[in-house]
């Protein structure tokens, strides 16, 4: 039957390609650039898409830069993005010699280990120049199969590509994991609706009877590669109706099978090239160079019958391009054991001996154990992964672990296959090799570095800091030994885990064992054991200033600790993360998010509190369970801050279970402080100091992690506002005592504000005036509305000019916050001062609620009496006299329409829209 070989039109995916054209067009335009993310099963039509998207960027001028990742190259560090960029590479002169270094080094032309910052910054440099001729369209297929390395450079481009004319098109599976710690949302291409899928198979087969027409949309359920090839491998008779149809045609992993019925029909010449060319993906093979493998002399022929039969083509790179990547799994998938290995060997024959892809297809080929290319394989690994392809590093050398003839050198290949996983991002596969290696006899060489692995497993796989107390303490011991070995910087690695242990745990003995190997570590380590335990002058400074000193290799196996006690100082330093941004592996990435997603609560970025729970989700898919954890410790935070008392129960209850059960006393104290500072927000002072001072009762010396020093501002405004002024001071001297304001900026400014709360009327105003003259006030957005509203109130109380401007100052803060209780606080005080502020009405036709009804004064008095306070109590409370509260709310009752204090709560719910069981300043 005859029909149109050309691509269809794109039925049904009209969604798709207005999303599409819509980047190009910003790009065109110069109005930024845009990343889209196409996602969906084999054979969606992902491919189709990517192809339209490069013929309308090609009409309009676009460069188009293209890779296509590879099922046999996924451990192949850079190889995608040496697809991607070479062929600018060469034609580029604008690059700095330190970046073109970094981009030849990690695509092999030379030697050297560049950092993953280096790269992906020289990348964006090299994209930089290149726009500035033309938009760029990077097309990105089969990212599911594209090596970690060259997925963290894309991830990089990708978080900048807004601020170029550049698009980003790239298409996944579903369970691809190269693209998930994107932030892009990505577009699911779905099966086609009925209808599109019928008007798809009428384009395509517009002769086919009705029968087989139903039949066939039936069983492609809308895969539009299944409409497609199904009725190819139908006899004419079958598509015209007249002869009965199969009983079951292939659909998804069956489409593969109904490929491999194709090839079936193939000569054994057809079937060998087929095969060379599947296995030879890559861009080292995609000049034609696979070809000398062919081993008969008729390639040109064997091409054009693979050609007409529209299963494959070569391209203009000499690269054979299959018309569906299933046709290539196919292809590999149904060759025997033999000719896949024979294969290999003739692949490897083309390759330069030092080439590791050479390597690939000779383990690929080795039938029996191998000594010496199991030792080439793990040496080709190490070197993989000292420039920075530590996953694919560890594919190696598990490789190498298979081929061992010795059992005690694969354990030893596999132990290091695990660190490098973990190193990598591979933390799923980190913890399945290491249950695998707990059940084999750990050399005693080894055994340090087996510790390690188990610990990185637990502590970011399992949360469980068990094995940290129970086996660091002596691997330590044995790395310091003197002659050990220190496996290239283990002992700096085992300390840091060890101190990560301590500070969420406080366990005893690690902190002694910490001590006690202090001196064998760097003096970044000495530094963050000492911002843990003695926080005090100079440290913040003195960690900032070892971190500028740093290496390349240095850093990569710091970076995450330095950026957690950074923020653990309260020391955001967008430059120090911003510095770690490239660098490879989730490990890396997923310290810089949580620095930065504390530092957004410091400085007050408040509408980027959702990106604590996205990160928390990519974590949870990638197994760093503690990350997602502490993903919703942050954001929990940001409910804290905004008084989202539900919000903050439901993060309770994800996050404290797991971390009572691995006994996390770092983030149960959060939580408790947490719970205290939402009482503050809707002035249940008691309960807010009763949270407070399960973490630092009052006497006790402030001291343990830097953070116990910030609580000195909630402590003490709690204290002051529950009548407790002598406890108020204590507090404020216990911080003083510990030179608590010396640690860093933010707690100089919260010291300060600590001590105009406590200050005694004479002092009070130049209090207030001192902390807002502290270096750096200004940053911390929420800590400053809370002291603003603290002065503004003790101003309007004793009728003080100038209460109203600093209010209004909170209250826009608080509002642009979405902090509503503390907005609400701050009106209050206004209507109180004779500021005509109105709340925002909840319809056209809402009746006056009891604010609109009373005065701020009138409103704070009915709230207090509604508790139960007596008028000397409430008196207490405002710095009034009975006699006054008592006027009040002579003048309150008639307002509300009731006639004793017994009516009170539930005329403030009523009017409040709230049932009676909470009063305003309980909801």
């Amino acid at each position: 039957m005859a029909h149109d070989r050309k691509d269809p039109a794109l039925i049904g995916r009209q969604r798709e390609t207005d999303l599409l054209a819509a980047a190009l067009g910003r790009a065109e335009d110069g109005t930024g650039g845009a990343t889209v993310l196409l996602r969906g099963e084999a054979g969606v039509g992902k491919s189709t898409l990517l192809a339209w998207a490069e013929r309308a960027a090609r009409e309009r001028g676009f460069t188009v830069l293209r890779a296509v990742g590879a099922e046999a190259e996924t451990d192949l560090a850079f190889g995608a993005l040496h697809q991607a960029l070479w062929s600018l590479l060469q034609r580029s002169d604008a690059l700095s010699a330190h970046q073109r270094d970094a981009l030849e080094s990690a695509f092999g032309a030379r030697s050297g280990t560049p950092s993953g910052f280096a790269v992906s910054a020289a990348a964006l440099a090299l994209l930089d120049d290149a726009v500035r001729t033309a938009p760029v369209l990077l097309v990105l297929d089969d990212l599911h199969w594209i090596d970690s390395s060259s997925a963290t450079v894309l991830g990089f481009l990708h978080r900048r590509c807004a601020e170029l004319p550049l698009v980003i098109v790239g298409a996944t599976r579903p369970d691809g994991q190269a693209v998930q710690s994107w932030a892009a949302e990505a577009v699911d291409v779905r099966a086609l609706p009925r209808a599109d899928a019928a008007a798809l198979l009428g384009t395509r087969y517009p002769e086919l009877a009705g029968r087989t027409r139903d039949r066939v949309l039936a069983e492609a359920d809308g895969n539009p590669l299944a409409l497609v090839e199904l009725p190819r491998q139908l006899a004419a008779a079958q598509q015209r109706g007249v002869a009965p149809l199969p009983e079951r045609l292939p659909l998804g992993r069956r489409l593969e099978r109904l490929f491999a019925d194709r090839l079936d029909a193939m000569t054994p010449e057809v079937g060998r090239l087929l095969l060379l060319g599947a296995l030879a993906a890559g861009p080292d093979l995609s000049s034609g160079a696979w070809l000398r493998a062919v081993p008969d002399g008729n390639v040109r022929e064997t091409l054009e019958r693979i050609e007409a039969d529209g299963l494959a083509r070569l391209d203009a790179a000499g690269q054979l391009v299959f018309h569906h990547p299933l046709a290539r799994t196919a292809v590999v998938a149904t060759a025997s054991d033999a000719a896949r290995r024979e294969a290999h060997r003739a692949l490897a024959g083309t390759l330069a001996p030092d080439d590791p892809r050479r390597l690939v297809h000779e383990a690929s080929a080795a039938l029996l154990p191998d000594g010496d290319l199991a030792h080439r394989l793990e040496a080709a690994g190490r070197d993989l992964a000292l420039r920075g392809g530590d996953a694919e590093g560890a594919l190696l050398l598990e490789r190498a672990a298979a081929l061992s003839p010795e059992p005690d050198d694969r354990v030893r290949r596999l132990t290091w296959a695990a660190v490098m996983a973990a190193r990598g991002g591979q933390l799923r596969h980190t913890a399945a090799l290491v249950e695998d290696l707990k059940t084999r006899t750990i050399p005693p060489d080894v055994e340090p570095l087996f510790a390690y692995a188990v610990v990185y497993a637990d502590q970011s796989h399992h949360v469980d800091f068990a094995s940290s107390a129970a086996l660091l303490p002596a691997t330590l011991d044995t790395l310091t030994a003197p002659g050990a070995d220190t496996f290239g910087g283990l002992v700096e690695q085992a300390f840091f885990k060890l101190l990560l242990a301590a500070s969420y745990t406080d366990d005893p003995w690690a902190w002694q064992a910490l001590q006690q190997h202090r001196d064998a570590v760097s003096e970044v380590g000495r530094l963050c054991l000492l911002a843990w335990t003695e926080p005090g002058p100079g440290v913040a400074e003195a960690l900032l200033a070892a971190a500028e000193d740093m290496t390349e290799e240095q850093e990569a196996g710091a970076a995450w600790l330095l950026l957690w006690t950074s923020s653990a100082l309260d020391c955001p330093q967008p430059g120090l993360w911003q510095r770690f941004t490239g660098l490879h592996g989730y490990a890396g990435q997923g310290s810089v998010a949580k620095a930065k997603c504390h530092q957004d609560f410091l400085l007050g970025d408040w509408d980027r509190a959702e990106d604590c729970l996205r990160e928390a989700e990519i974590a949870e898919e990638l197994g760093y369970r503690t990350n997602a954890l502490l993903f919703r410790q942050y954001h929990a935070a940001f409910l804290a801050g905004r008084g989202d008392e539900a919000g903050l129960e439901a993060a309770d209850r994800a996050v404290r279970p797991t971390a009572t059960r691995a006994r996390m006393r770092h983030v149960l104290d959060r939580l408790t402080h947490l719970r205290g500072l939402a009482a503050l927000a809707h002035q249940r002072h008691e309960e807010a100091y009763a949270h407070l001072c399960e973490l630092l009762p009052p006497g006790r010396p402030a001291g343990g992690p830097p953070w116990h020093h910030a609580l000195v501002f909630d402590l003490v405004a709690a204290a002051v506002h529950t009548g407790r002024r002598e406890e108020a001071h204590a507090h404020l001297a216990a911080a003083r005592a510990a030179r608590s304001a010396e640690i860093s900026a933010r707690h100089a400014f919260l010291v300060a504000a600590a001590a105009a709360v406590a200050a005694e009327d004479d002092d009070a105003d130049d209090a207030y005036r001192a902390a807002y003259d502290v270096p750096g006030a200004g940053r911390w957005t929420f800590d400053l509305a809370r002291l603003r509203l603290a002065h503004g109130s003790w101003l309007r109380r004793r009728h003080r000019s100038g209460a109203r401007e600093v209010l209004r100052a909170a209250h826009h803060v608080f509002r642009r916050l979405k902090a509503e209780p503390w907005a609400a606080q701050c009106e209050e005080e206004l209507r109180a001062a004779g500021d005509l502020v109105v709340p925002p009405q909840r319809g056209p036709s809402a009746a006056p609620s009891a604010p609109a009804l009373l005065t701020g004064q009138e409103l704070r008095i009915a709230r207090l009496a509604a508790t139960g306070l007596t008028n000397k109590e409430i008196g207490q409370r405002l710095q009034l006299s009975p006699r006054t509260v008592a006027a009040h709310l002579y003048k309150i009752f008639p307002k509300l329409g009731i006639t004793s204090r017994a009516a009170l709560a539930h005329a403030l719910a009523q009017t409040a829209g709230r049932p009676a069981g909470r009063t305003a300043g309980q909801a």
